[in-house]
């Protein structure tokens, strides 16, 4: 048996290596002594003395009458535990505190040893004695062994040597009450030092009429952890060749920054390129330093969300992500519906402009809108954020320093303040806003002063007023969760449109140019995309600026802007319907910005279904109306039973499009999956035809894919992936996020790591393990299936609660060495005695004997000389040994090797050998 939970500084007893030795047994169709427990160790209280739990081993029941059956006494008292340190997994009712080292104290010479408690394990639980006098107080500070029941009344501690876990059981009365979720802080682990690099590469070919075009797109994440400081790099490099034209490529540093997080403060500091905070403040690109609260410090139960961009393709094709202005995000994906959720959090504010190129050419974008609105806090916390630096935005020819002060504070459990003060060249706004907790829903309102001097333009003043409500119904299963409407005055710009309208005025551009809303055609289609983008900025009065990808034609700005987001669900078996909407219209424009989605999501017996319409703005202008319908059917209910879907489509461009897709998984750990779809589409789209791959390997992942269509072809290569250099060497792992561990375990190459599909040992024993929730407790299992035979662990799972950006080596202890089957006898042919203990020449233990003889023996050497132990009825002490040769065999083999010994009396006096196995 193994345990789960490592590690251990002192021997424990010997349950396992008895119950071994049973297994062993059965095994040779033998009899296998009873036990009956009075108290069941592992779950007794550690503090149960020896009467406490009482085994009975009946010898009558083993083969022969148990003539010749070792001693076992030592086993009659349960799991023996003796006196030490041991590094437990330390919980309060049942909530994870850390892991720590615990002293383990004897009360009398024949009772198991009793867990101490001192100063330092009470503050990690958050403890005060309750009861404790002055010479109990004294003791704590001493080595004297104190209980926890001496200081708590009702308090227990138990000690489950199996998993070396610490359970303390303590009246909710005298617990400081935490959220849920809630981790010691003294438990986050910053880490070790180390270099990481992230990276994505894909690669894109398509074949259009004659004409064809490729590109590629890396992505690289690069940093470096010293203690709480880490530095963080975050870059792109496209590769772009068409037909008939010229390569062009180019390189982008997203953002460069260092960050250390303050623990005591609740908060991070940041240098260089950062986002702020938009709980207060529309958020917005930071060049500087800012000092602010980590929400991720906060209990799960206290935290924000994050964006997750869901889309439809119809080819496999190329999707790509964009910021401010700035690219950061590429992929491949299959046909059909897609879900991103892996975007690095590039701040709280900033829409995501999510373009979508088809395999035959064909372009559909879409708006996510990222924003945060005023949240309500618990009485007594406060949320503060401060940041000075330059204005970071791609757009902007000038970058002007800017300052900005916010604060929240929860006054009571219904109603949090906040407010903040915002400064820059030209211009300057204050806020101050309130947020209340009532029966009808949460409701913030706030409001906004602001002053802008635009050159040529004179001095604009006005008023921003926003209003969001959120709630959730429970009698009709219905979420709103967020309803904002927000009106600003003729005379109000934000801090960004101030400066994108000064930034265009110092440089010859209309700042705010009224635009009419209706879309300009030539012969039915739109100007833009007919003409270049010097005829368009001609066209529209302003300049072109060939080193930027975006011309200004003047600066839209916003009257009203009203958001929505709905959910109801319609009974247990009615499904759901969803709705996400925004309308914006503008002082300076006709009409209105309409955008929404709205769907319904159910089942059918095995079958899952969805349809959905929605409108949004399309890259060359206009809008794109769609309506979409899947549906979804698992082929059997083995684990890799693929799955079928069904989608139709259609939009103004395409028209009505229909596809069939298979998807399904392989391998053991679901490390392999594939596609294949065929589709028929209308408007001369024609028929199409692709197929998409990918593996999980234990060192990167792999996808690909072709395609091919009326008058086109596709294919795709991809590699995403991790590599970290720290003081054990290089490690090769998948994509690892920003908070990783590395999995140590020396000689346990090939043991799968159930964090992620595919993930496991390396043949230095290192594995990396991505995506950790930072400052939470993060439970990394193992699972040893595919080990060597020689390699035993002492634990499969472990917890970490790291922090932000850390990471943290986990430490796994093995045992490596052969191991074998001895068939033991002695010198009169009878087999060794039931119970005996095998050891090696350092005295250290290998097993114990089961019947027959049979023993299984691990950590042994290709070949030496064993000892053999036991005590008689009457307590005398025995021993013999005898030398063994084991054949060469392969490391990696599935077969325990079998041999049949006779064990002879020894030279060392067995009193000695006694003492030693003590």
């Amino acid at each position: 048996m193994t345990p789960r939970r490592a590690r251990l500084h002192h021997p424990v007893g010997r349950r396992a290596a008895l119950a071994m030795a049973c297994g062993l047994a059965l095994a040779a169709t033998m009899g296998c002594p009873r036990t009956t427990w009075a108290a069941a160790a592992s779950s007794a209280p550690a503090d149960a003395s020896a009467e406490g739990g009482f085994a009975n081993f009946d010898r009558s029941m083993l083969a022969g009458a148990g003539h010749g059956t070792a001693d076992l006494s030592r086993f009659e008292h349960g799991n023996p535990v003796l006196p030490g340190i041991y590094n437990l997994d330390v919980y309060l009712n049942k909530n994870w505190v850390g892991r720590m080292d615990v002293r383990f104290a004897a009360p009398s010479a024949d009772a198991n040893a009793v867990p101490c408690v001192s100063t330092e394990l009470l503050d990690r639980m958050g403890l005060v004695p309750a009861k404790a006098d002055a010479a109990t107080t004294a003791k704590l500070s001493s080595t004297a062994c104190v209980n926890l029941s001496d200081l708590i009344p009702g308090a227990t501690l138990s000690f489950d040597m199996a998993d070396l876990r610490m359970d303390a059981s303590v009246p909710q009365a005298y617990m400081n009450q935490r959220p849920r979720g809630w981790v010691n802080p003294a438990s986050w682990d910053a880490g070790i030092p180390a270099f990481l690099l992230n990276y994505n590469l894909n690669g894109y070919h398509t074949t259009n009429d004659g004409q064809s075009q490729t590109s590629t797109y890396l992505g690289l994440r690069s940093g470096f952890n010293f203690g709480l400081w880490q530095f963080r790099q975050d870059s792109t490099a496209t590769w772009q060749s068409n037909t008939g034209q010229p390569s062009q490529h180019h390189w982008h540093t997203i953002d460069t920054y260092v960050q250390r997080a303050l623990p005591g403060m609740g908060a991070v500091l940041s240098l260089g390129d950062s986002y702020t905070d938009g709980a207060v403040f529309d958020s917005y690109g930071l060049r500087g330093v800012q000092l602010g609260t980590d929400d991720r410090m906060l209990p799960q139960s206290l935290r924000g969300y994050a964006p997750v961009v869901h889309g439809v393709a119809y080819t496999n094709a190329k999707v790509t992500v964009t910021q401010n202005g700035v690219q950061i995000y590429q992929t491949t994906v299959a046909p059909g519906p897609f879900v991103i959720n892996d975007l690095y959090p590039n701040g709280y504010g900033g829409d995501l402009i999510v373009n979508v190129t088809e395999a035959d050419g064909r372009q559909h974008s879409f708006t996510v809108p990222y924003a945060s609105v005023a949240q309500l806090m618990r009485a007594g916390v406060t949320r503060f954020d401060f940041a000075a630096g330059q204005l970071r935005d791609a757009t902007l020819q000038s970058r002007p320093n800017v300052i900005q002060a916010a604060v929240q504070h929860g006054f009571s459990d219904l109603i949090t303040g906040y407010a903040g003060v915002q400064g820059s060249e030209g211009y300057a706004a204050a806020l101050v806003g309130g947020a209340l907790n009532t029966r009808f829903g949460a409701l913030a309102l706030d409001i906004t002063q602001a002053h802008a001097s635009i050159p040529g333009y004179g001095t604009y003043n006005g008023q921003s007023f926003r209003i969001s409500y959120s709630k959730i119904i429970p009698e009709t299963n219905t979420s709103l969760s967020v309803a904002a409407d927000r009106y600003s005055t003729s005379g109000f710009l934000s801090l960004s449109d101030a400066e994108a309208a000064r930034d265009y005025a110092s440089h010859g551009m209309d700042a705010l140019q009224y635009q009419p809303s209706d879309t300009q055609t030539i012969d039915g289609l739109p100007v833009q995309s007919l003409l270049t983008p010097a005829q368009l900025a001609a066209l529209s009065g302003s300049v072109y600026n060939s080193s930027s990808i975006y011309t200004a034609s003047g600066l839209l700005q916003q009257r009203n802007r009203f958001t929505l987001t709905l959910n109801q669900q319609l009974g247990s078996n009615g499904g759901s319907l969803y709705a996400d909407a925004s309308v914006n219209d503008y002082w300076n424009q006709g009409g209105n910005d309409t955008q929404f989605q709205v769907g319904y999501n159910n089942h059918l017996g095995r079958m899952a279904y969805s349809v959905s319409a929605s409108r949004g703005r399309v890259a060359l202008g206009g809008y794109d109306n769609q309506v979409f319908f899947n549906a979804t059917l698992p082929l059997g209910n083995t684990p890799h039973a693929p799955s079928i879907s069904f989608n139709l489509n259609h939009d103004n461009e395409s028209g009505t499009q229909e596809q069939a897709t298979l998807n399904g998984t392989l391998g053991q750990w679901n490390q392999f999956n594939y596609g294949a779809t065929a589709s028929h589409g209308g408007n001369d789209t024609g028929n199409a035809y692709s197929a998409n791959a990918g593996y999980n390997s234990p060192y990167a992942t792999f996808n690909a894919s072709v395609g091919n269509g009326s008058g086109y072809s596709q294919a795709s290569v991809g590699a995403s992936g991790a590599v970290v250099a720290h003081a054990g060497g290089i490690t090769f792992g998948q994509p690892i996020g920003d908070t990783v561990a590395i999995v140590h375990m020396p000689g346990a190459a090939g043991a799968h790591i159930l964090n992620a599909p595919g993930l496991s040992v390396d043949r230095n024993g290192y594995a990396l393990v991505p995506y950790l929730t930072p400052y939470q407790l993060d439970t990394i299992q193992i699972d040893p299936q595919g080990l060597p035979l020689g390699v035993q662990l002492d634990a499969t799972s472990a917890d970490v609660a790291p922090y932000a950006g850390a990471v943290v080596m986990v430490n796994f202890k093995s045992k490596s060495g052969r191991a074998m089957i001895a068939r033991i006898h002695l010198a009169n042919g009878q087999p060794a005695p039931f119970g005996a203990q095998v050891f090696d020449a350092k005295n250290q233990p290998l097993g114990v004997v089961g019947q027959g003889g049979l023993a299984l023996l691990r950590g042994v050497a290709a070949d030496g000389r064993l000892s053999v132990q036991w005590d008689d009825e009457q307590g005398a002490a025995h021993m013999c040994g005898f030398p063994y040769a084991l054949p060469r065999t392969d490391r990696n083999a599935q077969a325990y090797p079998q041999v049949q010994v006779m064990c002879t009396a020894g030279n060392d006096a067995p009193q000695k050998q006694k003492e030693n196995r003590a």
